[in-house]
């Protein structure tokens, strides 16, 4: 039998779904815990729970699965990352009295697949997929030409996957320490 997810637009009850699948997508131990320790997952959740931050509730979508949880995935306009990072590192500093030093991993321009995940237990239906097709189709809405995302290149799985909704290598980032490629999604392709 094929199980049926939905996926809604978060709340702000839903924060330590989008802490949990950001911590995923980032790497636990590359996340805040080099800023905060191990209660990084916390400040993450504050993070989620916040307006006007990279991982806010108000830029990310769920997954539920017969009412449960099951993923969810972030996006923003690339235009508004420093404002965004000025809320996020405002909660970082105030919980873990450090400012992280990243680099810039999106700009003016296009939309930006941050972070997406599935929890382990209902991985393999298509909820990622889903998540990502979700994603672009509100970034089409939105008026948005572009989505852009990178991925580690030591990835090829999740780089396919992206590859097979319509993401195209464009040049490559340095990010964490880690080669990624930049890749974008063209919303509006030329026939």
């Amino acid at each position: 039998m094929k199980q049926v997810f939905d996926i809604r637009p978060a709340t702000a009850n839903d924060a330590t779904i989008i802490a949990s699948i950001v911590a995923m997508a980032i790497g636990d131990e590359q996340a805040l815990k080099r800023y905060c320790g191990d209660d990084y997952l916390a400040t993450l959740t504050a993070i989620a729970k916040a307006e006007n931050t990279q991982y806010s509730w108000q830029n990310a979508l769920v997954a539920e699965v017969g009412g449960q949880l099951a993923g969810a995935i972030v996006g923003y306009d690339g235009a508004q990352l420093a404002e965004l990072r000025e809320g996020t590192f405002s909660i970082i500093k105030s919980s873990c009295g450090i400012t992280p030093s990243v680099a810039d991993e999106t700009e003016a321009g296009e939309f930006y697949l941050d972070s997406v995940g599935v929890l382990p237990e209902f991985r393999g239906i298509g909820i990622g997929r889903a998540l990502i097709v979700a994603l672009t189709d509100k970034a089409r809405s939105e008026g948005h030409r572009r989505v852009g995302l990178i991925v580690d290149n030591d990835n090829p799985h999740a780089e396919a996957l992206y590859a097979s909704i319509g993401f195209q290598r464009i040049d490559k980032r340095e990010f964490f320490g880690h080669q990624m490629w930049h890749l974008i999604f063209n919303t509006n392709p030329i026939k």
